[in-house]
């Protein structure tokens, strides 16, 4: 193993060089990311017209992570998420009507109108999952990815998280298995600095690494720069690659800002746990527009087709709405029952 580990990181240049290379893939994580924040900001607009009545926890400022998954990873890999499991969802190539029903609690939801927000489930593109309690689903992606080892199949499991993880004992436990079991997985964690209203300061001791904790219990770790588009679509890319080719754990801690509150569709900075000038200074590192300079610059992109995917996305967003509307709503009879997609 040490063998294959050692050729890996050998290969891992000319890896990073392909990436960027690869302007198409570049261009298509633009693309899929701006089309996640064009529907979490529609589902922000229309939150308020109260038809969808579950708690959101939207991914407006940090769609990037999900939207690269599915550009990096293979349609049959499998995905784990958290509460703010939208673009995760969308990245992973979930399908927007069967999001917007499952946000209406519609039966042609992902999870047939049973889930909401919080609680997505589609195994036809191994998403398996996404659930509300911070840590939960990491127990679970772990054995996902022991599952996958034990019957020798060419994927691996991503599993998202955030950075409140680091206080929950469930974390540990599960870094410390998968790095014993030795097993393909790909930890995300999205590092937006808050826990609710809660900063990082406030939980964690300052100074410390959380990706370095990881490294420290036997996982390979590194931190990305998350607004840094290329950059972090090469990471994921790279650290992809290296879970499949070794079979064995990485961890990627990336920095993300929620633009919008905790949970809901409004902005709070005026309730004082973050300041305006914060809040303003992360947008201007907006991460979709300085990959918008890259493609324009590399000719790649231009801008009729930059106006073309908006008004192609912002249409495709109302029909799904109009469609939810349309969809019928679970029988109280079977609100106990619950057959997966497959």
């Amino acid at each position: 193993m040490a063998q294959i580990i050692s050729g890996f990181w050998l290969q891992r240049g000319l890896l990073l060089v392909h990436a960027i290379e690869n302007l198409d893939e570049v261009k298509g994580l633009y693309f899929s990311a701006r089309r996640i924040r064009f529907v979490e900001e529609s589902i922000a607009k229309k939150y308020s017209e109260k038809k969808m009545r579950c708690p959101t926890h939207l991914s407006t400022g940090q769609e990037l992570a999900g939207a690269a998954i599915g550009v990096v990873t293979n349609s049959d890999d499998l995905a784990v998420s958290t509460h703010r499991a939208h673009a995760h969802y969308l990245g992973k190539g979930g399908d927007l009507d069967s999001l917007i029903a499952e946000l209406h609690g519609k039966e042609t939801g992902c999870s047939r109108g049973r889930g909401g927000s919080m609680h997505l489930v589609d195994r036809s593109i191994g998403f398996e999952g996404s659930t509300a309690i911070v840590g939960n689903s990491i127990p679970v992606a772990v054995g996902l990815a022991k599952g996958i080892k034990l019957s020798k199949e060419n994927k691996i499991c991503v599993v998202f998280v955030g950075d409140a993880v680091f206080e929950t004992g469930v974390f540990y436990e599960s870094v410390n298995i998968a790095a014993t079991w030795g097993v393909p997985i790909l930890f995300i964690c999205e590092n937006n600095f808050y826990s609710v209203y809660s900063s990082l300061g406030a939980r964690q001791p300052k100074g410390r690494e959380n990706h370095q904790l990881v490294n420290a219990m036997g996982i390979p770790s590194e931190f990305v720069d998350g607004m840094n588009g290329l950059a972090v679509y090469t990471a994921l890319k790279v650290a992809a690659a290296r879970v499949r080719e070794t079979c064995l754990p990485y961890f990627i801690e990336m920095s993300a800002y929620r633009w919008r509150e905790h949970c809901g569709p409004n902005y709070d900075n005026h309730i004082g746990y973050r300041t305006e000038e914060e809040f303003n200074g992360w947008r201007a590192k907006d991460y979709l527009a300085g990959l918008e300079r890259f493609l324009l610059s590399e000719n790649v992109l231009d801008q009729s087709a930059i106006e073309r995917h908006e008004n192609e996305t912002l249409r495709e967003i109302e029909l799904a709405f109009d469609r939810a509307m349309l969809a019928p709503s679970p029988k109280s009879t079977d609100f106990n029952k619950f057959e997966y997609r497959l």
